[in-house]
C-alpha cells in the first residue's frame, strides 16, 4: 500500500463507486441487461451475503438498503442503487460506510468491489434473463 493509500485507509470510513473512479474496485457497473433481471440478482444477493441485512428495497427508486456486520460487530450502511442510464442501459452503483471511526483501513471498498465481481459472475450465469423465468413460468 502507498503512502497515500495507508493515509486514506486511516482517514477515510466511506466507499462509493463512480465510473471514473481511479479504485477499479469502485466503477460502477453498466449492464446491456433489464433493470428487472440486474435488480432481482442484487437483491438475491444483498440477502445472501455473510454479516448483511437488507432493510429496505424498493424497486420504484431502485435502492437497496442493507446493514453490514464486520468480524468486530461494527455495523456499516450499504446503499445500492439500479437506475435506467441515458443510453437505456442498467446501471448499478454503491455505497459502504462506516457508522463509527475515522477508517475504515479499505473495509468499504473492498466490500464493494466484492459485491460487484458477484454480481457480474451471477450475471453472466443467467442466460435467459429473470423476467423471462418468471413469464415461461406463469404460462406453464
Amino acid at each position: 500500500m502507498s503512502g497515500g493509500g495507508v493515509w486514506h485507509a486511516l482517514t477515510r470510513n466511506r466507499a462509493e463507486t463512480a465510473a471514473d473512479a481511479p479504485d477499479r474496485r469502485l466503477r460502477g457497473r453498466t449492464y446491456a441487461i433489464p433493470f428487472e433481471d440486474v435488480w432481482q440478482v442484487a437483491l438475491g444477493l444483498a440477502g445472501r451475503r455473510r454479516g448483511w441485512h437488507v432493510l429496505e428495497a424498493d424497486d420504484l427508486e431502485g435502492r437497496i438498503r442493507a446493514e453490514a456486520r464486520t468480524l468486530l460487530r461494527f455495523v456499516d450502511d450499504v446503499v445500492i442503487r439500479v437506475t435506467l442510464d441515458s443510453n437505456a442501459q442498467t446501471r448499478l452503483d454503491m455505497t459502504s460506510a462506516s457508522r463509527v471511526g475515522k477508517g475504515d483501513l479499505g473495509k468499504n471498498a473492498r466490500r464493494i468491489g466484492k459485491f460487484l465481481r458477484a454480481l457480474d459472475r451471477e450475471l453472466r450465469r443467467r442466460p435467459r434473463g429473470v423476467a423471462a423465468r418468471r413469464a415461461a413460468a406463469r404460462e406453464a
